[in-house]
C-alpha cells in the first residue's frame, strides 16, 4: 500500500483531471461496479464530503466571491483535514474502497502550479492535513483545457474556477502531469476517449492495484 500503515487495509482510489475530463461519471461508474461485486465502498469528493467541507466548498466555487490564492489553499486545506478525519481514515479502517473525486495532487496542481503558490509550502502542508494518507490509486483523466474549458461551457453557469483564464488551465493540466510523472502509483488516461472505453481501463487498474475480489 501507498499510503500510511495507520490507515488500515482498504484502498484508496483518486480521481484527478482538469475541469471538464468527466472525473464524476468515472467516479459513479467504477462506484457502481465495485458494489455490484460486493465490496464495500465508500464515495467522496473534495472540496466536501462533510458537512464542514460542504460549507467550505460553497465558498470556494462561488463565481462572484474574490479569493486570495493562499486563502484559497487553506480552505482546501482545512476541508481535507476533516475530509481524511471524518470519512476517508474511517472508511480505510472499515476495510473499504474510498472512491473520492479528487485529493491533495489538486491543490498540488490548482494552487501550487496554476495560483503560483511555492510547492514545497503546498507539500508540506498537504502531507500534514492528510494524517499521512496517500491514495493506493490516483487516475488522471487528462484532457486538453480547451476542450474541457468548452465541455463546461455547454453545462451553463460556470464556478469560480471553471471562469479561470485558459492560461491558469494550462498551468493546472501541467501540474497534474508533472506529479503523474514522479509516482508509480498514477495512471494516465486519455478523457477524450468514450466513457465506456475509459470506465473499461479504470476497471482493469482498480482490480490491478486494490485487488477486489
Amino acid at each position: 500500500m501507498a499510503r500510511a500503515a495507520e490507515a488500515g487495509p482498504g484502498c484508496l482510489i483518486v480521481f484527478e483531471g482538469p475541469e471538464g475530463a468527466g472525473k464524476s461519471t468515472q467516479v459513479a461508474l467504477v462506484a457502481a461496479r465495485l458494489r455490484e461485486a460486493g465490496i464495500a465502498a465508500t464515495v467522496t469528493r473534495e472540496p466536501g464530503g462533510t458537512p464542514t467541507g460542504d460549507a467550505i466548498r460553497e465558498l470556494l466555487l462561488h463565481a462572484e466571491v474574490a479569493i486570495d490564492p493562499l486563502v484559497e489553499f487553506l480552505l482546501y486545506s482545512a476541508s481535507r483535514a476533516q475530509h481524511v478525519r471524518e470519512v476517508i481514515l474511517p472508511a480505510l479502517e472499515r476495510g473499504e474502497v474510498v472512491v473520492s473525486d479528487r485529493f491533495a495532487a489538486a491543490s498540488t496542481a490548482y494552487q501550487g502550479y496554476g495560483r503560483g503558490l511555492d510547492l514545497g509550502f503546498v507539500a508540506d502542508l498537504s502531507r500534514r492535513v492528510t494524517a499521512g494518507v496517500r491514495p493506493d490509486l490516483t487516475l488522471l483523466l487528462d484532457l486538453d483545457p480547451v476542450v474541457g474549458l468548452e465541455r463546461v461551457a455547454g453545462r451553463g453557469a460556470r464556478d469560480r474556477l471553471e471562469r479561470a483564464g485558459l492560461d491558469f488551465h494550462r498551468r493546472v493540466r501541467e501540474g497534474f502531469l508533472a506529479q503523474a510523472a514522479e509516482d508509480a502509483s498514477w495512471l494516465v488516461l486519455d478523457a477524450a476517449q468514450p466513457p465506456g472505453r475509459i470506465a473499461e481501463q479504470v476497471w482493469d487498474a482498480v482490480r490491478e492495484r486494490c485487488r477486489p475480489a
